[in-house]
């Protein structure tokens, strides 16, 4: 089986700030790494083909710029056997149509038999680009993945799906797409000869030139994306709450209650 696993290097959100005079996210000095979701995704892309043990591979795929080299010498170094960075100053600008569209491509070159990517990017919270590189592609696909199992002599994956309080399950036949959650995998440690190894494999560059035969480029990049940023902004700031000292059990219950009744909660 050839998986293939879409990742994002993203800015540390914990460390972000926005530039009050432009709205836009201050990067410099911000530590990068693998999107949380996309690297569960990677670890239990790796998980099944240890399992499977049949000379199935996984091959990394990421977008961005020459510096995202890095989060894919990590994927490496945690387990995946082939590593491609889609990058080129045509890509630049590309919202998550144009991102798809270019993925997508890259997919194609790849090849694979089942994709994974992450449910979506703490830089972007869309959850759009996995499901529009499934639709890209023509494959069937599921989302908010938590567990997944193969199927050997179906060629099919039971992916247990998170769904509000309760959890679809769902059979789906290969080639197919999952977005996957933090949930479905704890992404495992690397190691130090892991590591080495890495730094001396071959990262590939897939450029605009390398994709330009099945990539329309009146629908990639800046010019390519049909929607804009117009305005980030951090959340407002919670107002002082309300603070109800000295009351009994049955006193605070009523409080509750009411103050539940006075917003429509109940």
């Amino acid at each position: 089986m050839r998986i293939a696993v879409c990742i994002k290097q993203v800015p540390d959100t914990a460390e972000v700030r926005l530039d009050p005079k432009t709205n836009n996210l201050i990067r410099d000095g911000v530590p990068s790494i693998i999107n949380h979701d996309d690297k569960s995704g990677l670890e239990a892309a790796i998980s099944l083909r240890d399992e499977l043990n049949d000379g199935s591979t996984v091959t990394v795929v990421c977008m961005g710029p020459p510096q995202a080299d890095v989060a894919l010498r990590e994927a490496l170094a945690m387990g995946a056997d082939e590593a491609y960075l889609v990058s080129a100053r045509e890509f630049g600008g590309s919202d998550t149509y144009a991102t798809a569209t270019i993925v997508g491509a890259a997919l194609d070159k790849v090849g694979y038999d089942l994709v994974i990517t992450g449910r979506q990017a703490i830089d972007g919270d869309t959850a759009q680009v996995g499901p529009q590189i499934a639709e890209q592609l023509d494959l069937p696909q599921v989302t908010y993945a938590e567990e997944l199992k193969y199927i050997k002599e179906e060629n099919a994956l039971i992916v247990r799906r998170q769904f509000e309080d309760k959890a679809h399950m769902v059979k789906i036949k290969l080639p197919c797409l999952v977005t996957a959650l933090a949930e479905l995998a704890e992404p495992r440690y690397m190691k130090v000869g892991k590591i080495v190894d890495a730094y001396n494999h071959e990262v590939k560059v897939l450029g605009f030139d390398d994709l330009k035969d099945i990539l329309n480029p009146d629908w990639i990049g800046n010019a390519g994306s049909p929607t804009n940023v117009v305005k980030s902004f951090t959340k407002p700031a919670k107002t002082a709450g309300v603070l109800l000292k000295d009351l009994t059990v049955d006193q605070a219950v009523e409080a509750i209650m009411a103050k539940l009744i006075e917003r429509h909660l109940i």
